[in-house]
């Protein structure tokens, strides 16, 4: 089962949550600056997903 793009982003969120409590983390600022980016393009990354996901599976 592949998620879609709204899940990934809850997902993303919640990782970067799990770091939260050191903003100064690289983990933290990875997970932090890739969530802002892509919530703010999000049409973007949809299309990217829904083309990826209609990919067929590498055997």
């Amino acid at each position: 089962m592949s998620l879609n793009a709204d899940q990934l982003l809850a997902r993303l969120y919640a990782l970067r949550k799990d770091y939260a409590d050191d903003p100064q983390d690289e983990t933290y600022q990875a997970l932090h600056h890739a969530f802002l980016y892509i919530s703010y393009n999000m049409a973007g990354f949809k299309d990217y997903v829904k083309k990826e996901t209609a990919k067929p599976a590498p055997e």
